[in-house]
């Protein structure tokens, strides 16, 4: 690849990102690494070997890396936040501190919970048992959407896919409580098939619970239905492709659809009807099987599957039978997880999920120091200016199309840190003794805010995550990238380290977030958030050539006996994990400003990116977990994310000279080169 001055303003932009003089750490972790492993063979044991061998998955987790760690790492600083917040005497009725401190105490008040037993839900459960007919089902369906209790069938509200200047209602398929069709289906899975039997007998115990007097057969009815609902689900791989999931539906013409609906009911209830003239609709066959469904299952056993979905949903926030049960299930027999977490790491998640921006606000007042963002903002200009380059110099794409590319590159929207504009809760109340209520009452807030979107101009600087969100993001409907505050620190961003292992860390997320744009997903929209081909027939065809071979690689990897990863549902992961790692490694390379990395602890600073690159990756997981990632998660497993990527690197086999006969080596004409 060709390689270029930056400009005086981008070095000036470098220089605040942590170019240093006189590197102080190589930022890598040896202890950490096995180096009875070659790098050549198995890249990700050589470098993370010894803590695999020597780290225990903590009891209360079912996986253990990067990421997890600085999620766990951030708990006490957010739960110090709440209870401040709490113990803030001067506080005001209605402030962000009451609703903090007051939602907290909520769910750590175990013995007001253990008095109230069951009666929290009672009034849903009662209104379950006055189900009359079943032309009553579609009013109940609008109203568990408010709840957040799970229905046959739900909406979101987002931008238009082929409209990006308005917002529109997308009707999608839902209404199973295990993670993938497939536990439902794959009858010659034996863990699969094992788990499904666990399952019925969790729902008898939890119905039992309740009160239920014919637990056992009332199970049997809900895992018949959502086994029915399964075989009507479109599978994950579909779900992956937005040109098929966009069908524009009129009002009017939804009683062709599912003509046994009554869809004036649901319009209005829900809040829908009146604000649009048309649905989204994304998986059409799957609406008119449920329709189909509600015409032949009788009006009982939607009754017990209604009653189960309502305890599903609140048996985290009851007392200690419900809890437990729920925890034995969805923790333990699903993910082998040993031991429940502490029940303030739960209580600092329920707060962090009702009352996210407020409590980011907090954490970022006392956390994220403006520097960190002016470095953050640095190093991602830097990455785009990195990509802008590697499009100009793609060997496989067109004019035509590289104009395009750039076009929609320039477009990106990069947010850092935390939104420029906090979330107003002032019309969500929290009760300091009311769990449950706060729960419903903070699900029918957020459906209020997205309902109420409709008709309006689109929301640019909304957030899709908090600031103390591990994690990060490209949205396609925005064209934007976005960097929480919380990940720029160790192990993705180490600021007393060289910059060669920071950007085989950060810049690669950086870079994999970017890369999202022009994934098989991300690349079918334009540069202002549009659904719209602006590809040539001959790089259609040569990027497809190249996903084929992406799919083929991790096809072939297998992290358990008897599972492999699916490439075609992780292909958009895979590509932004390959095209964002080769991005970071241009983008380090244009740091250097023509200059040679320094040899650090003996180790030169192409090796020093890769290995902060597949330390960012270093993880355990539990079997059962790894399953429920495999059947539903679009990323690869993190060892596959290391190795699988850097087989496709040219820099990585330069810098460990990897050669034929070597278990990492790739031919060149296999190598995946996307951008």
């Amino acid at each position: 690849m060709k390689t270029y001055l930056l400009s005086a303003l981008m070095l000036g932009l470098l220089a605040t990102a942590g170019v240093q003089a006189q590197p102080k750490l190589a930022g890598v972790d040896r202890a950490g690494a096995d180096t009875s492993v070659r790098a050549q063979d198995d890249f990700f044991n050589h470098v993370n070997g010894r803590w695999l061998a020597q780290t225990e998955i903590p009891a209360d987790k079912s996986s253990w890396g990067s990421f997890e760690k600085l999620d766990d790492d951030t708990k006490p600083q957010l739960r110090a936040l709440i209870e401040a917040a709490a113990n803030d005497s001067s506080k005001q009725a209605g402030s962000d501190a009451q609703r903090i401190g007051d939602f907290y105490a909520s769910y750590m008040d175990e013995a007001r919970l253990e008095q109230l037993g069951l009666s929290p839900i009672q009034p849903e459960l009662d209104r379950v048992a006055a189900l009359r007919d079943k032309a009553q089902l579609p009013a109940l369906f609008a109203h568990y959407h408010r709840l957040g209790v799970t229905a046959p069938f739900g909406f979101l509200i987002h931008q238009d896919n082929k409209d990006s200047t308005r917002y529109v209602a997308d009707l999608a398929q839902d209404g199973l409580s295990l993670p993938d069709r497939d536990y439902y289906l794959k009858k010659s899975d034996r863990t699969m098939a094992d788990t499904l039997a666990k399952y019925q007998q969790h729902v008898s115990r939890m119905l039992a619970l309740a009160g239920s007097t014919q637990p056992d057969a009332e199970a049997r009815a809900i895992v018949a239905l959502e086994t029915a609902l399964a075989r009507l689900q479109w599978d994950k791989v579909a779900l992956r492709d937005p040109v098929k999931a966009y069908n524009k539906v009129p009002l009017a013409q939804l009683n062709k659809l599912a003509p046994g609906f009554d869809w004036t009911t649901w319009l209005a209830d829900t809040g829908i009807g009146g604000k649009v003239d048309y649905v989204i609709v994304s998986q059409p066959s799957f609406i008119k099987g449920v329709n189909g469904l509600l015409q032949t299952t009788p009006l009982a056993t939607w009754q017990a599957y209604f009653r189960w979905q309502v305890i599903h949903a609140h048996a985290a926030y009851l007392s200690q039978p419900f809890a437990r049960e729920n925890f034995a299930f969805y923790g333990t027999v699903l993910s082998d997880v040993k031991e429940q977490q502490p029940r303030w790491k739960r209580a600092v998640n329920a707060t962090d999920g009702a009352l996210g921006e407020s409590l980011g606000k907090l954490y970022v007042q006392q956390y994220f120091p403006a520097e960190r963002k002016a470095r953050m903002e640095a190093l991602v200009q830097n990455l785009l200016a990195a990509f802008r380059q590697s499009i100009t110099t793609l060997d496989w794409m067109g004019p035509a199309t590289k104009q395009q590319a750039q076009d929609k590159l320039s477009k990106f929207m990069v947010k850092i840190g935390y939104p420029d504009k906090w979330r107003d809760y002032s019309a969500l109340t929290v009760k300091a003794d009311d769990l449950v209520g706060n729960v419903q009452r903070s699900h029918a807030f957020e459906y209020a805010k997205e309902v109420n979107k409709l008709g309006k101009p689109i929301d640019r600087a909304e957030w899709g995550m908090t600031p103390q969100t591990v994690n990060a993001y490209y949205n396609p409907e925005l064209n934007e990238i976005v960097f929480p505050a919380v990940i720029l620190q160790p192990p993705f961003f180490n600021a007393d380290a060289d910059d060669a292992v920071n950007y085989g860390a950060i810049g690669a997320v950086i870079g994999h977030e970017i890369s999202h744009g022009f994934d098989d997903q991300g690349a079918q929209y334009d540069g202002d958030g549009n659904l719209r081909d602006w590809w040539t027939a001959a790089d259609h065809k040569n990027f497809a050539a190249r996903s084929k071979m992406l799919v083929k690689q991790y096809n072939a990897f297998s992290p358990l006996p008897g599972y492999r990863v699916n490439g075609e549902l992780t292909l958009g992961e895979n590509i932004a994990d390959n095209s964002g790692a080769a991005i970071a490694y241009k983008a380090y390379q244009l740091s250097l400003q023509g200059q040679p990395a320094p040899v650090i602890d003996g180790l030169t600073g192409d090796q020093r990116f890769y290995m902060g690159f597949a330390q960012v990756w270093r993880s355990k997981t539990r079997d059962a977990q790894q399953i429920v990632y495999l059947k539903a998660d679009p990323h690869s497993p993190d060892r596959f994310r290391a190795n699988g990527t850097l087989r496709n690197q040219a820099g990585f086999y330069n810098a460990f000279e990897v050669k034929p006969g070597d278990k990492m080596y790739l031919a060149p004409k296999e190598r995946v080169n996307m951008w």
